[in-house]
């Protein structure tokens, strides 16, 4: 016979957004079920955030020694042992995994579950031996992969994010599906280590991006190497003597792609296969499950949050979610999400990065705004840093107010955080004018920018009579 739980919360989903959910309401002394049937930590510390960026940190390192003459360094052509770089994205996962772990949640006070969980019925999951009937349910099962419908795909041994990083030996030429953030990243990462790379992708590279970011990104990726083919209809992918072979059409008209191994980066979906969502009562949409601006379900003691909610597919905007779930199950006050507060950043290099409206979104919202714009080349630390690829785009609404910032560039995804503050609280370009950042930093890229803003006042004659008068004062 089933054991019965009753806790206030019973979180489905051991990934970024149901640690966050669990932590927190264990931090408040609130009764917590915490159920995984996979990797405690999920995507992001197994497959995704940390493996990826600890592998392009591996790239970043290579690269660095072939551009040290640039400094009057001389190293010379880097030499890579990659199965010493594979032991280092192991070692990072593992420094990282006690954080996420069944014995740190336990501690916490939070009852975790290793098993599958399935719902029975609104009120009820069934997961390894026990029946949980909580007062509310948050669904944070994560995302998966989505594999292309493409002939011949599913005969092939490809790689996707989940086992992408379980390889030990470099591919001589890795063909990559998906211009993406995340087929991007690895695309650039694999050249710097030594692999050709060619990247296909039915629309856009970063189709999400400003385009006049974008072209800064791609210019450099191109020009390490990387071959990218946009607006091209994949037709086929077949075995070949070298490994795969990718065949397909443009504008310009048909191509062949040949590598030794295929990644496919085509885009991610929530995991909702086999939570009895339909006993539930909770609806699902093509791309996770369907909730409202509250992140509620249709069954309204069901959240989903994270992955799994099907829209914005970042860690920290999982933390966002669990944030604004545990605002509404412990205190009851109203949350809803705000996408335009969110940051995103894509780690190139260079990086992209951004928060709020996009430069079209803002004209359509707005009507009327102003766009500015600084180099980096016109920035002293950037000069010192040989990092003079890139810009900052502020875009304004009235009075100065800032509605979105698209950062190209060295260190942009660290500065973006001060824009997402200033979004977030609805503050104008004021308040970087009169802020005082550290010289030399990349962070005066912005504040020149705002300054610009304010140069056309010098020269109205209304000001400068106002000064000609108080001069008369002595």
């Amino acid at each position: 016979m089933a054991t019965v739980l009753s806790p206030d919360i019973c979180v489905i989903g051991a990934g970024s957004a149901g640690l966050s959910v669990a932590a927190g309401a264990a931090a408040f002394g609130v009764p917590v079920v915490l159920i995984e049937r996979g990797l405690m930590g999920g995507d992001c510390l197994n497959y995704g955030c940390v493996p990826s960026k600890a592998l392009i940190a591996a790239a970043k390192h290579a690269d660095a020694v072939r551009k040290a003459v640039e400094f009057g360094v001389i190293a010379g052509e880097p030499v890579i042992d990659f199965k010493k770089v594979h032991a280092h994205v192991r070692s990072v996962i593992d420094a990282i995994a006690p954080n996420d772990s069944v014995e740190r949640f336990t501690a916490m006070g939070v009852r975790v579950i290793q098993a599958e969980a399935r719902f029975v019925d609104p009120d009820t999951v069934a997961a390894g031996g026990f029946t949980i009937r909580p007062r509310r349910f948050v669904i944070a099962t994560g995302s998966s992969p989505v594999i292309p419908p493409i002939p011949g795909l599913a005969d092939m041994d490809y790689l996707t994010n989940e086992t992408l990083f379980d390889l030990t030996h470099l591919p001589e030429h890795l063909v990559i599906i998906g211009a993406g953030p995340v087929g991007l990243e690895m695309a650039q990462a694999h050249r710097r280590l030594g692999a050709r790379v060619t990247v296909v992708d039915a629309g856009r590279a970063l189709a999400k991006e400003d385009p006049e970011l974008t072209r800064i990104v791609l210019g450099r990726l191109r020009g390490e190497g990387i071959v990218i083919l946009e607006n091209t209809r994949i037709l086929s992918i077949e075995r070949s003597a070298s490994g795969v072979r990718l065949l397909g059409e443009t504008v310009s008209g048909s191509l062949e792609a040949n590598g030794s191994a295929l990644l496919v980066a085509a885009g991610r979906k929530g995991n909702t296969a086999g939570l009895g969502l339909d006993a539930a009562g909770v609806a699902v949409t093509a791309t996770g499950i369907a909730v409202d601006a509250s992140l509620r379900t249709v069954n309204r003691r069901v959240y989903a949050i994270g992955d799994a909610a099907g829209g914005l597919q970042f860690t920290h905007a999982a933390s966002y979610h669990a944030s604004l779930v545990l605002r509404e199950i412990l205190f009851r006050l109203p949350a809803r999400e705000n996408r335009d507060i969110v940051p995103r950043a894509t780690f190139t290099d260079p990086e992209i990065a951004s928060v709020g409206l996009g430069e079209e979104d803002a004209r359509a919202c707005y009507g009327q705004v102003e766009v500015l714009r600084w180099s980096y080349a016109d920035n002293d630390r950037a000069q010192a840093e040989r990092s003079t690829t890139g810009l900052i785009k502020i875009i304004t609404g009235r009075r100065g107010k800032i509605v979105g910032v698209g950062i190209v560039g060295a260190g942009a995804a660290e500065m973006i955080n001060m824009w997402s503050v200033m979004i977030s609280n609805g503050q104008s370009l004021r308040h970087v004018r009169n802020a005082i950042v550290p010289y030399p930093t990349m962070t005066e890229i912005g504040k020149r920018a705002v300054i610009a803003y304010y140069t056309p006042l010098t020269r109205t004659p209304f000001v400068r009579a106002i000064i000609r008068l108080l001069r008369r004062f002595g």
